[in-house]
């Protein structure tokens, strides 16, 4: 009822101002934090890059077009060559390829007005009957009316007009209100026998000082007044990925943001395009269903694990130290596989998530981090240790390099095997990210150091404590986690049976405890390496340390 007097209010404004002149109508909304986006992208650019409107079309399946803006397509190409990303990249993942095609027709600085008199001509012609058309886009209707960009609007869905002269060409031109421009989708969607959607806008990087939460846009309540109107489909996007950014720390929701307070990194893109997915497959407005049959992948991705009631899961994240063929007595072993050898299985589930050639950025940019995620709860613990794949080449086939440290810094980077452009964090940055996304989910967090090799310098064990061990230390002191020096627990045992003063004979006596090269373990260092877990949280009264076995 509120959104409805809202919008009603807005009419009554809208209406009394065309009628006072064009000096008198109200100034196109902006939020409280006076966010304007102002992406130049070029329109004859965008012709030439987009696809032309119902090209991907397959057959005689229907395409799902998007309208939007930089928000939903940014730069030209939309690539993430710039580090922003829009959320039609994404989109295409959650609808079966072989049923509908995802047209991405959205482009940075379009506002409702703009497309629709210079990119939706060429949409429209490309609808036939049975495609899809969802309408998002709004964040542009502001600045003047009848110069420079001339793309605002006038607020509210009323059915005012007015008349105005762009001042650069003398071009004359009708303004409608945002209401009536989406009434002019809806209405050419539905002649050419398409479905169109309403859609809410993309939330901002805008905090509302008196809530405390991120900015709700009021297009949110003129859109859903319209759609109720119109008896067409409406999804809230604003306020699914709104209210999964006031659930975040107020670091992790500002790094869904690149650059500005408007435009997104993949991972704020990616959150959007699953919001809109997610809103979609949730609605029960009868005239989705078709569409809905054509999603997939909605469901979130977890670990799958049989929880037992009373018992917390140790999830343990990592590399090949942690989990490799785990199969032959005489081949290579991680310690994980050997958890169960120092905790007590009736007290806790240990469940060993790591995957072998995986840094801390791979792990994460594959999805493998978000299965863990989406199944933790609270009580739950999670062991990270990453290291031996990080300091590596950025950009090569393997795509797994991070920067070296911890600052919160990053860059973007064309990757060699397929020209992608990825935005890459320092370790320490990948680290932290899951540090804060255990506690959002009331699970501990424990950070451990990486397995020390089987290198001896000068007969001792090599020790990493000037780079991975300085960078443990300095996440330490940024996040308060409680940390497991496995890398030095070891060492000193390792150090303790086969130091001398004669590098190679000390190798040699080691290498019982390695396998293959310097680095895998066999079966007894996986379990040398599972006793030095045990012992480091015991000697810091870890929590976790109550579910070890006695005497372990």
């Amino acid at each position: 009822m509120k959104r409805l007097l809202s919008a009603i209010a807005f009419i009554a404004a809208a209406q009394l101002a065309a009628a006072q002149g064009f000096d008198n109508l109200p100034d196109p909304v902006e939020d409280v934090n006076k966010v304007v986006d102002n992406t130049p992208d070029s329109i004859a650019k965008a012709l030439m890059s987009r696809p032309e409107p119902g090209t991907t079309r397959k057959g005689d399946n229907p395409v799902l077009f998007l309208i939007g803006n930089s928000t939903m397509r940014n730069g030209t190409k939309g690539d993430g060559s710039n580090g922003q990303w829009g959320w039609g990249f994404f989109a295409s993942k959650y609808f079966n390829a072989n049923k509908i095609s995802v047209e991405n027709q959205a482009l940075g600085g379009m506002s409702t007005r703009t497309f629709y008199t210079k990119l939706w001509p060429m949409v429209r012609k490309a609808l036939r009957k049975g495609d899809w058309v969802i309408i998002s886009i709004g964040h542009n209707d502001n600045g003047p009316y009848n110069e420079g960009r001339a793309r605002a609007v006038i607020p509210g869905v009323g059915t005012d007009s007015l008349c105005v002269t762009i001042k650069e060409t003398g071009e004359k031109e009708t303004v409608y209100t945002y209401g009536g421009y989406l009434r002019k989708y809806i209405a050419e969607c539905r002649e050419a026998g398409a479905h169109p959607i309403l859609m809410s806008l993309t939330p901002r990087d805008a905090y509302d000082e008196k809530t405390g939460k991120i900015v709700r846009k009021p297009q949110t309540e003129w859109a859903a007044y319209v759609a109720a109107q119109e008896g067409v489909p409406f999804v809230d996007l604003n306020e699914i990925s709104g209210s999964k950014l006031d659930s975040y720390s107020k670091w992790k929701e500002q790094y869904h943001f690149f650059g500005d307070h408007i435009h997104t990194s993949a991972y704020g893109a990616e959150m959007n395009a699953r919001s809109a997915a997610e809103g979609i497959a949730a609605s029960r407005n009868p005239d989705l269903k078709p569409l809905q049959d054509m999603m997939m992948g909605v469901q979130l991705p977890v670990v799958q694990v049989t929880r037992e009631k009373g018992k917390p899961i140790v999830f343990i994240t990592g590399d090949s130290t942690v989990k490799n063929k785990d199969s032959d007595k005489d081949g290579m072993w991680g310690w994980g596989s050997q958890a169960y050898t120092v905790f007590d299985q009736d007290k806790v589930t240990c469940v060993n998530v790591a995957k072998a050639g995986r840094s801390t950025r791979s792990y994460v940019r594959e999805g493998r981090w978000e299965q863990v995620y989406n199944t933790l709860q609270p009580g739950d613990f999670v062991l990270l240790q990453f290291g031996h794949n990080d300091i590596c080449p950025i950009a090569d086939a393997k795509e797994r390099g991070v920067i070296p440290g911890t600052a919160d810094t990053c860059h973007v980077y064309k990757m060699e095997k397929d020209g992608r452009y990825e935005v890459v964090y320092s370790f320490g940055w990948y680290l932290r990210k899951m540090i804060d996304d255990c506690r959002e989910k009331g699970a501990t967090p424990i950070l451990v150091s990486l397995t020390p090799r089987n290198e001896w310098p000068h007969g001792k064990v090599e020790r990493r404590n000037d780079s991975y061990g300085k960078w443990y230390r300095e996440v330490v002191e940024q996040t308060g986690v409680d940390f497991l020096d496995v890398h030095n627990i070891s060492a000193d045992f390792l150090d303790r049976k086969f130091a001398s003063k004669s590098e190679e004979k000390s190798k040699k006596a080691a290498s019982r405890y390695f396998n293959n090269d310097h680095t895998h373990t066999s079966l007894a260092g996986a379990r040398m390496n599972a006793q030095s877990v045990a012992k480091g949280l015991r000697d810091i009264n870890s929590p976790l340390a109550a579910y070890l076995k006695k005497g372990k």
